[in-house]
C-alpha cells in the first residue's frame, strides 16, 4: 500500500476540517473519495465525448424502452 504525504496551507486545512466534519469521514477516506470522484469525471467525460462524436457523424442510435425490455427478455 502506498503512502502519500500532502502539505496543506492554512486555508486548505480549514477546508479539509470542514469536509471531515460535514461528511463525518476521516481525512484519508475523504481524500480517497475525492480522488475517485475526480477520476469518475474523466471517465464520464470520455463517454460523453465518444457519444458526441457519434452524434455529429449521425451514427448514434437510440432504442425505445420496449426494444430494451425485449432484448433483456430474449436473453433470459
Amino acid at each position: 500500500m502506498g503512502i502519500i504525504s500532502v502539505r496543506l496551507n492554512s486555508q486548505e486545512e480549514k477546508v479539509i476540517k470542514r469536509l471531515v466534519e460535514y461528511y463525518d469521514e476521516d481525512r484519508s477516506k475523504l481524500l480517497k473519495r475525492s480522488l475517485f470522484e475526480l477520476y469518475e469525471n474523466i471517465v464520464d467525460g470520455n463517454v460523453i465525448e465518444k457519444y458526441e462524436k457519434k452524434e455529429s457523424a449521425k451514427k448514434a442510435k437510440f432504442h425505445s424502452a420496449e426494444e430494451i425490455l425485449k432484448t433483456i427478455n430474449d436473453t433470459r
